[in-house]
């Protein structure tokens, strides 16, 4: 993990808890590094992180591909949507400020909403891509 990656996480955990409309859908500020065991449904955790060099011949940077994982056992599938989207509305809305870097870009990339082997689980993954240079 790059310093870029971790301050990334940092300011995206920071931001998505302190996003009104995702905290209301989530019944409180539940995005988490590692959930509690006791985490009660839904929740949002921050999942993989691939960071790739973006460096030019004049500057450094990072593209890091960022996954964002929904937790749901709201019948039916509805909730893990709501909770998706408003990740979406939430990282297109509040900018992210990663100490040490300037944030070039942040794009949603892909959601995909599916059942858990339990049969109870509702499970989103979403994804983006974003571009960081150091200050």
């Amino acid at each position: 993990m790059t310093v870029a990656t971790l301050a990334l996480r940092r300011s995206l955990h920071d931001v998505l808890n302190g996003y009104a409309p995702l905290v209301a859908v989530l019944g409180g500020a539940k995005v988490y590094d590692e959930p509690p065991r006791s985490a009660a449904f839904p929740y949002v955790t921050l999942g993989e992180a691939q960071t790739n060099d973006w460096s030019t011949g004049s500057s450094a940077g990072h593209e890091h591909a960022l996954t964002l994982h929904v937790w749901s056992r709201q019948g039916g599938q509805s909730e893990a949507h709501v909770v998706a989207g408003e990740l979406v509305a939430a990282l297109e809305t509040v900018p992210l400020d990663p100490e040490g870097q300037i944030l070039v870009n942040l794009r949603f990339a892909t959601a995909d909403i599916r059942r858990e082997a339990d049969g109870r689980t509702w499970h989103g993954v979403v994804r983006f891509r974003a571009v960081t240079e150091p200050v």
